[in-house]
């Protein structure tokens, strides 16, 4: 992942004022145009915020990605002809922090219903996980040992893996498209009620699912799940922190291998997006087993699920077999 892979302001600009053609269908991962069928034309920036457009917006919105299935989020990169087409969208959803390119263009494009998740909860900075430490906010601290760049070192941008932060998110959403297309508003927000209901019934299961185990901690190549780990009760030991593909220092495998042992961790963690080479080098060495979990920055065939609410079903189940859940 390369999170300073930014397109150059200045190109982007330039690619707005061009007013290129709307961009394709959102199985080539370029938005639509739209209005044609009378439907709010949607732009969104990656699968989580594509499922929430889709879930709360139903039969009223033309919903398409930036980010094709398969696609590693953070190193997308955008075509003069995503850019431009960026600007005839009616409503953009994206989320602040997760792709700097996208960050870029959205503000360049001058939508007037643009909705930035990241203001729609509370984020927080989990920093690097050391045998169970967690930066304090604000406090300073040394990342580059741990694959931690720019924003990286900052808050956490991972909002949609704690089900209680994604339900908020999701009734923003549900209230800034009320906003945008009011002639829809009782639909949106009757939408929006049965997602959150599903959420919370997650959130429950997860709650209860996690309540009593034999460890709490979990290793995984991507430092993802600090919010679904401080929400449940768990400790997040990333390996080379929030870049999937990142190789950990010799220091940090041997930290690694000392939290291993001491909180009896069974499992080393990777991802369907990014390489399981370095999971499973490490947890050859460790005696570990490897797993799944996905930090659902894409749907692919690889997912354990068709949707957000299937594989996090399955990432519960992951967690509860590494974890020895009761």
């Amino acid at each position: 992942m390369n999170v300073r892979r930014l397109i150059p302001t200045a190109a982007v600009a330039g690619a707005v004022a061009l007013g290129l053609t709307a961009l394709s269908a959102c199985s080539s991962s370029d938005a639509a145009e739209g209005g044609s069928d009378g439907k709010l034309d949607v732009v969104a920036s990656f699968y989580p915020m594509q499922f929430l457009a889709e879930e709360i917006g139903g039969a009223h919105v033309s919903v398409t990605t930036l980010t094709k299935p398969g696609t590693e989020p953070h190193d997308l990169e955008l075509s003069p002809r995503q850019i431009g087409g960026l600007g005839d969208a009616d409503y953009i959803l994206f989320l602040k922090g997760v792709q700097p390119a996208v960050d870029d263009a959205v503000a360049q494009a001058g939508v007037k219903n643009t909705v930035d998740a990241a203001k729609l909860t509370t984020l927080e900075n989990h920093g690097s996980e050391v045998e169970g430490h967690d930066h304090a906010e604000g406090e300073e601290h040394e990342d580059e040992e741990h694959g931690h760049e720019g924003e990286e070192a900052g808050l956490d941008p991972h909002i949609w893996l704690d089900p209680v932060k994604y339900a908020e998110v999701a009734e923003g959403v549900g209230k800034s498209l009320e906003k945008a297309d009011p002639d829809h508003a009782a639909d949106y927000r009757k939408n929006t009620e049965s997602l959150v209901a599903e959420l919370n019934t997650l959130d429950k299961a997860y709650e209860t699912g996690l309540k009593n185990t034999a460890t709490k901690t979990f290793i995984t190549t991507h430092s993802a799940f600090g919010y679904l780990a401080e929400r449940y009760g768990l400790t997040q030991e990333g390996i080379a922190g929030i870049d999937p593909e990142a190789e950990p220092s010799p220091a940090r495998i041997d930290e690694i291998h000392s939290v291993a042992e001491k909180n009896d961790a069974t499992t080393v963690f990777f991802e369907t997006l990014a390489s399981d080479k370095t999971a499973k080098t490490l947890a050859k060495d460790l005696g570990l087993k490897t797993g799944v979990l996905d930090p659902l920055e894409g749907i692919t065939d690889k997912s354990a699920g068709a949707d957000y609410i299937e594989v996090m079903q399955s990432n519960l189940s992951a967690l509860q077999k590494a974890l020895g859940a009761k």
